[in-house]
């Protein structure tokens, strides 16, 4: 009977690999944002001179934007695959980000929403603009809803791992 035990124990075990395609999933989803971020950068860069400076600041929060979304990819990356799939081994590589392999998963969950709060604002700040000065206001009010349940939601998260740190530091 233990012996059953263990094989199904290391089937358990083995299986945490089964999350690896999705870590390459979003890497090709971040080699797509970059084509993405190439063309937007192309389009400022080949029409600079016609661009307003409504125009130029939209294009600008475009790529600000896209920056966010493929750092927050990068944090999932790699923060997912130590913590459920294996440590990645680079330790001595001079390049290696100071935040790998600290990050565990409640400093995951409050990096994501930060992270998805700063998408939303920048969001809301290029629909606000796109908004003549006497244009419809009405589609402001659900972004800013959304936007709002984000920061909310942030805050609870970020009070949630305090208050979890701190319960965990008095065991």
């Amino acid at each position: 009977m233990k012996h059953i035990e263990n094989t199904f124990e290391k089937g358990i075990f083995i299986s945490r690999w089964l999350l690896a395609p999705f870590f390459v999933g979003l890497i090709f989803g971040i080699l797509i944002l970059l084509t993405s971020f190439a063309k937007e950068l192309w389009h400022l860069i080949s029409h600079f001179s016609e661009l307003d400076e409504m125009s130029t600041i939209l294009g600008i929060l475009a790529l600000v934007d896209m920056t966010l979304l493929a750092n927050l990819l990068i944090i999932i990356i790699f923060s997912g695959y130590e913590s459920f799939v294996s440590k990645i081994d680079v330790a001595d590589h001079e390049d290696r980000p100071g935040w790998m392999g600290k990050v565990g998963f409640s400093t995951l969950k409050v990096k994501l929403i930060s992270s998805i709060v700063a998408i939303s604002a920048i969001d809301l700040l290029r629909t606000y603009m796109q908004i003549s000065s006497d244009g419809d206001y009405s589609i402001v009010w659900p972004k800013l809803a959304i936007h709002s349940v984000f920061v909310v939601s942030g805050l609870l998260f970020a009070i949630m791992d305090y208050l979890t740190t701190k319960s965990g530091q008095k065991h």
